[in-house]
């Protein structure tokens, strides 16, 4: 079994399950799966997590993501897109300055409706099946960021952008919503997604690279290893003992800490130079990071440098314990 993460090009006119189904096929295995629905006529990147990395799934679907979107003005959709139906139609009545400012007032926190057509659940049925039957049903606001709004170009009654957002944003909306905003309505006519956590969009291969890739006896360069998912935290290679109470799922007290050791900062985790406790200046007895500041969650590697889980650091106790494990 494959145990990693591919970064894969979704090609319009597949679903995301299409893209999980078909990879099942070419790996020739079940545990699969996606990090985060991208609409069947949307393209770019969907990491999928393959054998114990599905366990980091949510937890790329909670980053931040980006994405670049084409908003035609002048008409309204039921699917707030350009496959939906014509719902109405206006001129489009407005300037290119008008236009800018009525997206930066877009950026930051703020409250969407979700659309109908969208795979969340109510009373246990997507709304996308309730909206195909014509039924349309109160939806609750959610909290969402955008971060950023890049207007690449405006040539009206089109403008192409890009999003930085968080998770649960739906950018159909975001463009209805810009479009309800400028009084003459809006829908997305192409969305392309071009980052994911750390997954870009200059990374990832389409369906048919990682069928050639299998063919060839060379999936494993396209295997991203599960702690890519980590790299932003410090890492920790253990001792034998330690070691022992990790893979148990036990906690590591202070003292177990002294015969660890720390990863250079900036280094890969297999290759990487190490340094004691006390040539990083770390304080075990509190598990203090070169600055002084507790780091939270921490990378945690057996002594051959396999990637074991992700710990945390409890106050209360005064122990690092377990939380992720991929062993």
């Amino acid at each position: 079994m494959i145990d990693g993460i591919i970064n894969v090009y979704k090609e319009s006119g597949f679903t995301s399950h299409d893209v999980v189904a078909k990879l099942r096929g070419i790996l020739k295995q079940k545990r699969i799966g996606h990090t985060g629905t991208l609409d069947p006529e949307a393209q770019g990147v969907l990491p999928v997590c393959l054998g114990k990395a599905t366990k980091v799934c949510d937890l790329i679907t909670d980053r931040e993501k980006t994405y670049r979107a084409v908003l035609l003005l002048g008409m309204t959709t039921d699917t707030q897109d350009t496959t939906g139906q014509i719902l109405e139609t206006k001129p489009v009545n407005v300037t290119e300055a008008e236009v800018s400012a009525c997206i930066e007032g877009f950026v930051g926190q703020q409250e969407q409706i979700p659309p109908m057509y969208s795979a969340i659940k109510v009373g246990g049925r997507r709304l996308y099946d309730l909206a195909r039957q014509g039924i349309e049903i109160e939806r609750k606001p959610r909290q969402i960021e955008i971060r950023e709004i890049e207007v690449e170009d405006v040539s009206l009654p089109e403008i192409t952008m890009t999003v930085t957002c968080s998770k649960g944003t739906y950018i159909r909306t975001l463009c209805n919503d810009i479009g309800n905003a400028l009084g003459c309505g809006g829908c997305m006519k192409s969305l392309l997604r071009t980052k994911a956590g750390p997954f870009l969009i200059e990374d990832s291969v389409k369906l048919e690279a990682v069928e050639r890739y299998r063919e060839e006896g060379r999936l494993s360069e396209l295997v991203v290893k599960t702690d890519a998912v980590f790299s932003e935290l410090p890492a920790l290679l253990l001792g034998a003992e330690a070691e022992r109470f990790v893979r148990n799922g036990n906690a590591l007290p202070p003292k177990l800490l002294k015969e660890c050791t720390v990863l250079c900062e900036g280094t890969p985790a297999e290759t990487g130079e190490c340094l004691r406790a006390e040539e990083a200046g770390i304080a075990w007895a509190e598990w203090k990071n070169a600055q002084g500041a507790l780091p939270g969650r921490i990378r945690v590697y057996g002594r051959e440098r396999t990637f074991l889980a992700v710990y945390e650091w409890n106050a209360q106790r005064r122990c690092l314990c377990a939380g992720t494990m991929f062993l």
